[in-house]
């Protein structure tokens, strides 16, 4: 019917500020980010210390694999956590947020237990596949939870929150595991299990959100049910835009994740953080300290590589409200090449002031480019399938982390692992018998070396340093990162064209 009525156009709605942003959050959606800062400060406290406990000598109280065995326990892990939500996401949609974090922090405890008592490969093996497992159905509840609990005005600044949440606990778990390895390492185990359960007493505290409604009348019975759910998860992915992406993104991660699982054993091995000991010490006037600098104690390699979380502590919030209006995609890009830079950076001298630097540098890229993830995903997500989304957002990660697992660890076994070296060295340089070096147990070979070089142990690592040059490995994943932000330089461009019918102009961040 027409009418002669002027219509009215409203105008549009005021932007938020911060503080308006954050007081419209839920109960929901506060409860879950405390779940989550408690969850990944037991998670973080075990993964923090945990490529040094698999190689470390049986005598000091660690597992003494080698470098290929923590690559290939790592490439399961990155399977089962990141490709199980895929299933996972959509159960929690179907099923329940709250009921999906209950059974999943059941998971996790019995995770912890098993790698607290367990001493042979394939004991520990199961142990961490309980713990990966755990997670993986942990991640799509509690993201879910948080997808509902945002919308767009203050999606943004919600994930940001949701991401220093989760670096708070990835803060606090590798001071205190530090401190508990110490004593026993098992410890480490048994307190995270602990930890972990609190969970179980903040679901109460909030109601489940408004889900999608389901078909309850169907005849299906659960197999059925369940195998259906898993051909629309598999399905989904497959859609053209989504996967290009979260293939493309995978480079990221395979780069990314090295900073957790090779970076501490690299600290260990070459890097000189007595340097960070003595200046803390001369800053804050503790002549303890210098001292202890002085006679050649080391920075923990879990305290250093916590750099990461503590400067997201600080900066994620405000880097989010700062980057809240540019594009999801461009922050990402930007954000990888800060990373790249960074974790070269970390891995590229013996100087521990340099690696501290670099860990921070690599943190300012992160922020930039592992939460706006997140925001994408959601963004794309339709109404009904927030959960499945979330759980697609741990694709990349698995493509990423399980390749670069493996990769690492063969390259660092071979071309990073300073007793692997020592002994080439011995064998190659000194003419050392074969059996003489293979009968040194792990914790004398670089005493050994030392001793037949004159030299003390530091002058002698500083030495197979200059001759092996372990610091290019860090090169080859340098370049993994660049491919990945070039191809999602192209991505943008497509989706630009395709939106507009006609070629895109250049990127603007």
């Amino acid at each position: 019917m027409v009418t002669n009525e002027t219509a009215v156009i409203s105008p549009p709605p005021k932007p938020q500020g911060f503080q308006e942003q954050i007081r419209s959050f839920s109960r929901a959606f506060w409860a879950c980010n405390v779940m989550e800062l408690i969850e990944r400060w037991a998670y973080y406290g075990v993964r923090a210390v945990l490529s040094i406990y698999i190689v470390d000598a049986v005598s000091h109280g660690g597992l003494e694999f080698t470098h290929i065995q923590k690559g290939s326990i790592y490439a399961w892990w990155a399977l089962v956590q990141s490709l199980l939500p895929l299933f996972t996401g959509g159960f929690a949609d179907r099923y329940g947020y709250k009921k999906t974090v209950a059974f999943s922090i059941t998971i996790k405890i019995a995770g912890y237990l098993l790698m607290a008592t367990q001493h042979s490969y394939w004991g520990f093996f199961l142990g961490c596949m309980m713990l990966a497992a755990g997670t993986a159905i942990f991640k799509p509840g509690v993201q879910g939870i948080i997808a509902n609990a945002t919308k767009g005005s203050n999606a943004s600044v919600g994930w940001g929150v949701f991401y220093a949440m989760v670096n708070i606990g990835g803060f606090i778990g590798p001071w205190t595991a530090g401190y508990l390895r110490i004593m026993d390492w098992s410890y480490v185990f048994y307190a995270n299990a602990v930890l972990v359960a609190l969970n179980f007493l903040i679901l109460p505290f909030f109601k489940e959100p408004e889900r999608p409604e389901f078909d309850a009348g169907s005849a299906k019975g659960p197999l059925a049910e369940a195998m259906q759910i898993l051909v629309v998860s598999v399905r989904n992915v497959f859609e053209p835009k989504l996967a290009a992406f979260l293939v493309i993104f995978s480079g990221f991660w395979l780069m990314f994740m090295q900073l957790f699982d090779l970076l501490p054993n690299f600290i260990d091995d070459w890097v000189d953080t007595s340097i960070l000991l003595r200046g803390a010490g001369q800053l804050f006037g503790n002549q303890g300290m210098i001292a202890a600098a002085q006679a050649g104690h080391q920075v923990q390699p879990e305290w250093m590589i916590n750099i990461d979380a503590g400067a997201i502590i600080f900066l994620m919030i405000p880097i989010a409200a700062i980057f809240s209006r540019m594009k999801a995609l461009h922050s990402i890009i930007v954000g990888i090449l800060i990373s790249i830079f960074g974790l070269v950076l970390a891995g590229a001298s013996m100087n521990g002031a340099l690696c501290a630097m670099g860990i921070l540098v690599f943190a300012i890229g992160e922020m930039m480019a592992s939460p706006k993830k997140m925001e994408y995903l959601s963004e794309i997500a339709p109404p009904d399938k927030k959960g499945l989304y979330m759980g697609y957002a741990n694709v990349p990660l698995a493509i990423g982390w399980g390749i670069g697992s493996s990769i690492g660890g063969h390259m660092y076994q071979s071309f990073g692992d300073k007793v692997t070296l020592a002994k080439q060295y011995m064998a190659t340089k000194l003419q050392m018998s074969q059996a003489t070096i293979d009968a040194l147990p792990k914790e004398d070979v670089m005493t050994t070396l030392a001793t037949q070089l004159g030299k003390t142990p530091r002058e002698a690592t500083e030495l197979l340093f200059t001759v092996y040059q372990p610091q290019q490995i860090w090169y080859v994943f340098g370049a993994i990162g660049l491919a990945s932000m070039i191809g999602l330089i192209i991505y943008d461009r497509v989706l630009a064209r395709s939106a507009s019918g006609k070629p895109s102009a250049a990127v603007r961040v």
